[in-house]
């Protein structure tokens, strides 16, 4: 039987739900140390001094850090940008300024975590606060420099045009103007924090056991911040908790356990993050600003063209930015066949978190901004949403986006009908008309989103022609062990996407056996695993490269197996068949009794190599493969190119009921479609739609990072940031299409960043609900707070004119 597209038991869960599961702060040791990190409260401030003489000299302390130990053994870690951005000083501690709240000034190794907290509070450190700028737009006018040394906040601007966007605008049947749209801050919040435990060993070598998601990036940067060769930098991972992105810049971090580790002797150092500290100082997905927006459209509806400027609020350290004004490019026109396009990006640093890649990075707010215009143009309009979206929709494939993007698959008209039959349209949108008559608040909201995976690193170059990235690649290693079990070594590090799962069932139809029989290492380490620079769980990709690395090892193994086994049964090679016999996993002679199993295969190469004489010396059963997508260095100067390989679609309807008395939105249907292509496990990809809902239903209606006019987090904790939990969800009624990928061997899409249609879906929703009292929603987050604010003061006359 063909195993990818059934739902076999997870092999993870053997161990997970019987609480065997190994995460970073489960690691105990004799003589282990507990790292605490003592931050600033305030966003920007001059540090004049820090004394640690109290905290040091309380016993159980084993040593104190502070900038001057970051100075001396550390260098600023690398910057993606251009110059000036380019000479942002970023080191694991704050030297001789704060440049926000929660950033590290000290850290403290003890025998415990309370005695390393008590003795952060005995640190005594002299301030004086400056004012913070907290807006990108005031950022961007550099009256306030949150980095001295550059003479700006600006980190990039370009600008992304395409086709004659003037014509189009000019022959335009109408022209909408929104005046002013904001896509919020918020995280994916994964249940494990961050955490690591490092050992500075006696050979000068570094060992880290983690839960970073691009752990053969996060080696890359550690390396030479810490000034030490690469090959001296070991980084381990097993079981994750969740990442959506946001662990990839904990190596900032880690770096501090490495320091203390060395200043202590060598003793082994376990930091573990408490819940406040993610949230203040872990790292925000992007807050995006668009202003200026002009959309022009023919007469029934269609958008020809679309102006726009962007404005993206990075936070205090650029860090993986910024890449992200780059990244929102690859899904430009979101679902849409508009060709004519202009678009200036800009982004700033400013006092706040930095940002790091979140659930759907970069693109999904670009995604928001295209189905924020299509709504916003449809209502004006008088258009229904649904039809405003067929219009709109792309319908031939392969498609290509005005700038260069190649859309593999997909049919968005069908996944429309399908969840409007799941949704029970017709039965909706009679109830919203009724209630309405009532005076009831009642919308229905279409969200449709974009899953672009498989990343060109070329895109890097658009934003620095000077990095050294480009194309993209993962690896995979399998053999037949001396027992002849099949053991498979991934180059990713899964965090909760069932990997493990998945890869033994293309295992296991490419040798016609169980599932059972192939063993997938679990975890990830860079002493052992195969890896490449682009190895990593990020930009839902391993359904793409991580499966083609392993089908392509599987291709190769078999080549061998077949060869070898032919030798042995004296048979021609197309005469063998993989299969299981009496003695477990085995090749055939078709036809025949004859047959040599796995183990006598691996005792030959392995043990019994004298009886070849010599022969098949190619023959080793464990061999190595590394996919490389097709992919071209991007046009730099024209911004042009196919920066990802592959395009997933998620399409969401939700019906919303808005309470008079409390302004709550609350869910009173919703339907749930995806298309990934080929789908390799069904059950763990309504998982990943599933879990994206969530998200996304919690960051539209509860989950907002706000800060004061000082720059203080004002939601730094689960009782004000209120993330979504099982009693906030709806049912979700779900469907899938399958429209198979021409790029990838299988069909299949990755899928895992669907989080994004949610927060289009519910502001559409929300909007519906509330067009009729005046209001237009500007604002990705749909809280009661906001709505109330909406309805108290009603802007559509200010937010959006038509002419």
């Amino acid at each position: 039987m063909s195993w990818v597209g059934k739902s076999p038991r997870r092999k993870e869960d053997d161990r997970l739900i019987r609480g065997q599961g190994l995460f970073t702060d489960d690691e105990l040791g004799e003589g282990m140390l507990q790292l605490y990190i003592l931050r600033s409260p305030y966003a920007h401030a001059k540090i004049n001094s820090i004394d640690t003489s109290a905290a040091e000299a309380l016993p159980g302390v084993a040593c104190v850090l502070t900038g001057k130990d970051v100075l001396e053994h550390c260098d600023p870690y690398m910057q993606l940008a251009l110059e000036p951005a380019a000479n942002i000083q970023d080191y694991p501690l704050a030297r001789d300024k704060i440049h926000f709240q929660g950033e590290p000034v000290a850290a403290v190794a003890a025998e415990t975590v309370g005695l390393a907290m008590d003795a952060a509070e005995l640190i005594d450190v002299d301030y004086d606060m400056l004012d913070a700028v907290l807006d990108v737009e005031e950022a961007l006018k550099d009256e306030i420099l949150v980095h001295d040394n550059i003479g700006t906040n600006r980190t990039w601007q370009g600008v992304y045009e395409y086709g004659d966007v003037d014509k189009a605008f000019a022959e335009a049947a109408h022209v909408v103007k929104i005046d002013r749209l904001h896509f919020h801050r918020y995280s994916s919040t994964p249940l494990e924090n961050n955490a690591c435990v490092a050992e500075w060993t006696r050979q000068g070598t570094v060992e880290f056991l983690c839960n970073n998601n691009f752990p053969g990036f996060a080696k890359q940067l550690l390396a030479p911040g810490l000034r030490l060769p690469i090959e001296n930098v070991r980084v381990r991972t097993y079981d994750v908790g969740g990442a959506f992105g946001n662990k990839i810049w904990n190596y900032v971090y880690m770096a501090l356990a490495a320091l203390a580790s060395r200043k202590t002797g060598g003793r082994r150092v376990k930091w573990a993050e408490i819940r406040t500290e993610h949230m203040l100082a872990a790292g925000h997905g992007n807050e995006r600003t668009y202003v200026d927006t002009e959309v022009a459209l023919d007469k029934d509806g269609v958008i020809t063209a679309l102006r726009s400027r962007h404005l993206d609020d990075c936070g205090a350290y650029t860090r993986y930015e910024p890449l992200g004004c780059v990244i929102f490019s690859q899904v430009l026109p979101a679902t849409y066949k508009l060709r004519n396009i202009r678009i200036e990006m800009n982004q700033a640093v400013t006092n706040k978190c930095p940002v790091v890649p979140n659930r759907g990075y970069s693109r999904m707010q670009q995604l928001w901004f295209m189905e924020r215009v299509v709504d916003i143009c449809g209502q004006e309009l008088g258009i229904p949403a649904d039809e405003m979206r067929l219009n709109n929709y792309i319908t031939d494939f392969p498609y290509e986006t005005p700038n260069g993007c190649v859309y593999d698959s997909g049919n968005y008209p069908a996944m429309l009908d399908k969840a409007k039959e799941l949704l029970d349209w017709d039965k909706w949108a009679a109830y919203r008309d009724q209630a309405r008559s009532e005076g009831k608040h009642v919308g229905i909201g279409i969200g449709t989103t974009l899953d672009s995976g498989t990343n060109n690193f070329g895109q890097a170059q658009i934003m620095n022609p000077h990095l050294p990235f480009s194309g993209n690649s993962e690896a995979c290693i399998i053999r037949l062990d001396f027992d002849g079990a099949v053991v498979v070594t991934l180059g990713t590090g899964p965090s909760g996407q069932g990997h493990e799962t998945s890869a033994s069932q293309v295992v296991a139809d490419e040798l016609n056996i169980d599932p059972s029989m192939v063993t997938v290492r679990s975890g990830f380490d860079t002493n052992w695993n195969t890896f490449v620079g682009h190895s990593g769980s990020y930009a839902s990709q391993f359904a793409v490269t991580g499966l083609s690395a392993v089908h392509g090892a599987c291709q190769k193994l078999k080549t061998e197996m077949r060869k070898l086994a032919g030798f042995l049964l004296e048979a021609a090679e197309e005469d063998l068949e993989f299969g299981v016999g009496e003695e477990g996993p085995q090749l055939k002679v078709k036809g025949t009794d004859k047959a040599v199993n796995y183990w006598y295969l691996s005792n030959i190469v392995n043990n019994n190599n004298a009886v070849l004489q010599g022969a098949l010396e190619d023959v080793t059963l464990n061999v190595r493969h590394v996919y490389r997508p097709p992919f071209n260095v991007p046009d730099v100067e024209k911004k042009f190119g196919n920066l990802t390989l592959t395009y997933a679609a998620q399409l969401h309807i939700a019906v919303v009921e808005i309470d008079p008395a409390t302004c709550r939105v609350n869910t009173l249907a919703y339907a749930a479609v995806d298309d990934c292509g080929t789908v390799i496990n069904p059950q763990i990809a309504h998982g990943q739609v599933h879990g994206a809902t969530v998200h996304g239903i919690g960051a539209a209606i509860m989950e907002a990072f706000d800060y004061d006019e000082g720059g203080n987090l004002l939601t730094a904790t689960f009782s004000d940031y209120c993330p979504i939990t099982s009693m906030n969800i709806p049912d979700i009624a779900y469907g899938n299409i399958e429209t198979p990928s021409p790029f990838s061997y299988n069909g299949a899409k990755g899928m895992g960043e669907g989080g994004g249609a949610p927060l289009h879906t519910m502001s559409a929703a929300v909007q519906d609900a509330l067009h009729g009292a005046g209001v237009i929603v500007t604002d990705s987050f749909v809280s009661p707070p906001r709505v109330y604010e909406l309805l108290q003061n009603p802007n559509r006359e200010t937010a959006v004119s038509v002419g």
